[in-house]
């Protein structure tokens, strides 16, 4: 029973996967990835095959659990403080690109015709909550 690997979390992409995998092990979970070289191939399968599966020993499973629920999803500022939504306090802030201004939307076309990374990003936070969309100073 202890050598079966048991499925923790799921990713869309590998580099999320590897993240958790390195910050498991260091704590001493072993940990295995399975579907992450089909998806570093093919990232549009992602969804077709249930992402990058992460699994851990079974024996391990609650260990591995209580240290992947302790990592914070959220965003934090320069600090490690958590950034707080002005309009209702909530800390549940996420950070997200958006194309909103003629800048943005002329690299995006940029970068689609041409097979080019954006250079130009318009970055926001967004509460969870409230939907607020705000900027940090």
């Amino acid at each position: 029973m202890e050598d079966t690997f048991k499925t923790l979390a799921r990713f869309q992409y590998s580099t999320e996967a590897q993240i958790i995998k390195g910050r498991l092990e260091a704590d001493g979970i072993q940990v295995f990835l399975a579907d992450n070289i089909t998806i570093d191939t093919d990232p549009l399968v992602s969804n077709a095959i249930g992402g990058v599966k992460l699994k851990v020993l079974s024996n391990q499973f609650d260990e591995a659990k209580e240290i992947l629920d302790s990592i914070q999803k959220y965003s934090v500022d320069d600090n490690g403080e958590p950034i707080n939504c002005p309009s209702c306090e909530s800390n549940q802030i996420e950070l997200f690109s958006t194309v909103k201004d003629f800048k943005s939307l002329f690299w995006f076309i940029f970068g689609f015709l041409f097979g080019a990374l954006p250079f130009y990003m318009r970055h926001k936070y967004k509460c969870e909550d409230c939907k607020t969309e705000f900027n940090v100073k």
